[in-house]
């Protein structure tokens, strides 16, 4: 393995790191007086600030932080042990660049609050990932050190080759840093990037964060071999044609500048690997094994403790687990593919009980729904559990790999829908209009926690394609269960036919009442089946006078523009079709139901829309909402 000579000379870092330790979180920021700072505040904190502080001050500054983040995520919820794993990295990387000449990218950008602090933006850490307010991933509208949007995996060695690559052609002599985790490494596109870096002799310079873990323990033998004294991580990266520096201790001052200043003076890529601990100084994050709190909700900063969920309150994910096991249980064909995320997919228990026949390939996307589609050719029966976001990530698969083969892959996917406070990359918009257009898939859409359990029963029921299940972030209803592919008529009336999709069914059961306590009579539909669309339910739609149906999922495309096709295909006129949904629009962060209501998405909303829609005289429209 590489090892690098530091010469701490002139340094200034005489203080230890681990002589400070956050023991109390409970107790108020220390007041230390740091140059150019205003205790107990961090607002007047900058990289230039930076510069004047001797090692006891920055070890100081980097408790403060820490402190800082507790306190400040314990009230709005956001990402925690990743941001406490770089307080040391951050300032020492804005200490030896100059942050925004030269740019920094963050691979993902969760692990962004330390520099959010460091550039100046402590004073509106107490609107994060609020409507409105801070993002809890980098911002370009937020700041000029900003450069890259980025909170999905894999991505920033491919934003440094091509900002490397175009200041080389201009003669630019600005450094591009690109900050990845050791879990971004097991995604393909990294590689794609790496392979490009080093054939180009790219000027990229390289900070592997390797703390061991992505959300779950990363799966990948290339970093943790250097934990153990091997070769590996400095073979495969000089292999490639890129210097391989490290590996040194990311908490710890006085190996780390000396190291970055070396990765510095090295002419073209380079890679400096650094070891950090997730959540680290804080202990409830260091002794959580699933996820070492790697996103929390509002929490007890004395304890890490997450407020206790109300009395019966359960969700779709919950579900989902329950579901899989027992079904597992008879069924020794079914085995469970997730992309790094067993715990927020409801895999746990499934892997605990069946660790054969559970398979988390890292952040891998692609990777998941082919190695799916082979599983499925051997005669086993894969679920693959992913975010509706993810999933995006890996359409081409889903389409050609498993769709044009039949195969009877079944996707799960959780966070479908507007999601809320992870902003705009996070929201699961884009599933239904894509993946009903995949020729044989059948699309399930549960609207309550018993709906789950059957429908993955109908799921591994079928054999002749897909099936994709999705299902929102938010608290599952108990509710009545269907049958098979099958619509469920809720509510029988005779003006207007409201047709709702997943969660969206509880929104149109509130504006019925609303409508009838206008002389409106309405019939509520759960949709149940996205695709395909049940012949019964068309069938009833089409004798009323208008037709609504509401969805939380882009507009164009979706479920609604399926009910008009088939409508103007069963009835002749067919009834005018009001298509409610997300507009073709990147959605601010914001509370789900808030923004459900700006889109008019709630059931106010829907019988404001149907008050003015065709069932009222007005023109026909498959439209969304913009925001209010």
């Amino acid at each position: 393995m590489s090892t690098i000579e530091i010469d701490t000379t002139g340094a200034a870092l005489d203080a230890d790191p681990a002589a400070v330790s956050l023991d109390a979180p409970g107790l108020e920021l220390p007041g230390l007086e740091l140059p150019g700072l205003e205790a107990p505040g961090l607002e007047a904190l900058s990289p230039d600030a930076l510069g004047t502080l001797s090692g006891c001050e920055l070890v100081a500054l980097a408790e403060r932080i820490r402190r800082f983040l507790v306190h400040a995520v314990s009230v709005t919820g956001g990402h925690l042990g990743s941001n406490l794993g770089v307080v040391e990295l951050t300032l020492a990387l804005h200490r030896r660049f100059e942050s925004p000449r030269d740019t920094i990218v963050w691979d993902t950008g969760h692990q962004a609050y330390v520099h959010k602090l460091v550039t100046g933006r402590a004073a509106a850490f107490d609107r994060l990932r609020q409507r409105d307010g801070l993002s809890g991933y980098p911002s370009r509208a937020e700041s000029e050190h900003d450069v890259v949007e980025n909170s999905h995996a894999s991505t920033a060695l491919s934003y440094a080759y091509g900002l490397a690559r175009a200041r080389v052609l201009s003669g630019d002599d600005r450094r591009t840093v690109a900050v990845v985790g050791d879990g971004a490494l097991t995604g393909g596109l990294a590689y794609e990037a790496l392979n490009n870096i080093g054939v180009s002799r790219a000027p990229v310079l390289i900070v592997l964060n390797d703390n061991g873990r992505s959300y779950a323990p990363t799966v990948s033998p290339l970093t943790t071999a250097a934990a153990q004294g091997g070769l590996a991580p400095a073979a495969f990266f000089e292999s490639l044609g890129i210097e391989y520096l490290g590996p040194v201790d990311g908490h710890d001052f006085a190996a780390l500048e000396p190291a970055l200043a070396e990765l510095t003076r090295r002419p073209g890529p380079a890679v400096l690997h650094v070891h950090t601990t997730k959540g680290r100084g804080y202990a409830p994050a260091e002794d959580d094994d699933e996820k070492c709190l790697h996103d929390v909700q509002p929490f007890d900063p004395a304890t890490g403790r997450t407020a206790a969920r109300p009395a019966g309150s359960r969700s779709y994910t919950e579900a989902f687990g329950t579901a899989l096991l027992a079904e597992a249980a008879g069924r020794p064909d079914v085995v469970a593919i997730t992309a790094a995320m067993p715990g927020p997919t409801g895999l746990l228990r499934f892997a605990e009980h069946f660790p054969e026949r559970f398979f988390d390939v890292g952040i891998a996307e692609q990777h998941a729904v082919a190695a799916a589609a082979g599983m499925a050719m051997a005669g086993l029966r894969p679920v693959v559990a992913i975010y509706s976001t993810f999933l995006n990530r890996a359409f081409d698969q889903v389409y050609y790999d498993v769709g044009l083969h039949r195969l009877p892959v079944v996707f799960c996917l959780d966070r479908a829908g507007v999601t809320g406070d992870d902003g705009p990359s996070h929201h699961g918009l884009l599933d239904l209009a894509l993946l009903t257009k995949v020729p044989g898939m059948t699309v399930l859409c549960p609207s309550s926690y018993e709906e789950v359990g059957a429908m993955l029963r109908t799921a591994l029921s079928i054999t002749t394609g897909p099936v994709a299940i999705r299902w929102p972030k938010t608290e599952a209803p108990p509710g009545v269960v269907g049958r098979g592919l099958r619509a469920r008529s809720v509510l029988t009336g005779t003006d207007v036919c409201l047709l709702g999709v997943g969660k969206l069914l509880a929104a149109c059961e509130e504006a019925a009442e609303i409508l009838a306590a206008e002389g409106i009579s309405a019939s509520v539909f759960d949709v149940r089946c996205a695709a395909p669309l049940d012949p019964a339910m068309i069938d009833a739609a089409s004798r009323h006078s208008a037709v609504v149906v509401a969805e939380d999922g882009v507009v164009e495309g979706g479920v609604g523009a399926l009910v008009a096709s088939a409508l103007a295909r069963c009835a002749a006129p067919a009834p005018p079709v009001q298509c409610l949904g997300v507009p073709v629009a990147y959605v601010a962060q914001g509370r789900a139901g808030d923004i459900l209501a700006a889109l008019d998405l709630d059931g106010p909303g829907i019988a404001r829309q149907v008050r003015s829609g065709p069932a009222a005289g007005g023109r026909e429209a498959c439209r969304s909402v913009a925001p209010r």
